[in-house]
């Protein structure tokens, strides 16, 4: 999904821009303390991130806080 390749095949990692769309009020703690590792400290203020596979998983906990754009 976010895997590039530079021109001498090798992978690189892709640039993806994780950003809060619903509050985290009423969420459980492990949900507001992902949010807090992946920098997200208001909404609608975009985070820059690599797309390693410890920042999906993150990402991949609170989706439906937020929305993913890739670079």
């Amino acid at each position: 999904m976010f895997r590039r390749y530079s021109e001498d095949n090798k992978e690189i990692m892709a640039k993806i821009y994780v950003t809060q769309v619903k509050s985290a009020i009423n969420r459980p703690k492990d949900q507001k303390a992902t949010l807090v590792a992946l920098g997200i400290k208001k909404l609608h203020n975009p985070k820059e991130h690599e797309a390693t596979p410890q920042i999906l998983g993150m990402v991949n906990k609170v989706k439906h806080l937020v929305t993913v754009t890739e670079k």
